[in-house]
């Protein structure tokens, strides 16, 4: 799922050797950089980029919806994705 056409993913912190992906706290490292100041002055994930948790494993949900207000972040994601070797699972957001 490395290509640019815009999908929504989740990136799981397992790499394609099956290693657990670290530090501890990618996850939130990782959404944290698209995160903003809501109006209360608190800072907030993107409603785009969240990260959770799938099979017991650490992830980060991408919604690619993203694409159409930052596709500089989008492709951030993707090549995160492949440039760290970590699976990458279809996701249809609600």
């Amino acid at each position: 799922m490395y290509n640019l056409h815009a999908e929504s993913f989740v990136i799981v912190g397992v790499t394609l050797s099956g290693r657990r992906f670290r530090p501890s706290d990618w996850a939130e490292r990782l959404s944290g950089i698209m995160s903003a100041f809501g109006a209360e002055r608190r800072l907030g994930y993107s409603p785009h980029v969240q990260p959770g948790n799938t099979n017991g494993e650490k992830c980060v949900f991408v919604d690619a919806r993203i694409r159409d207000i930052e596709p500089m972040a989008y492709t951030f994601l993707v090549h995160f994705a492949r440039d760290n070797e970590l699976k990458v699972l279809p996701w249809s957001p609600a």
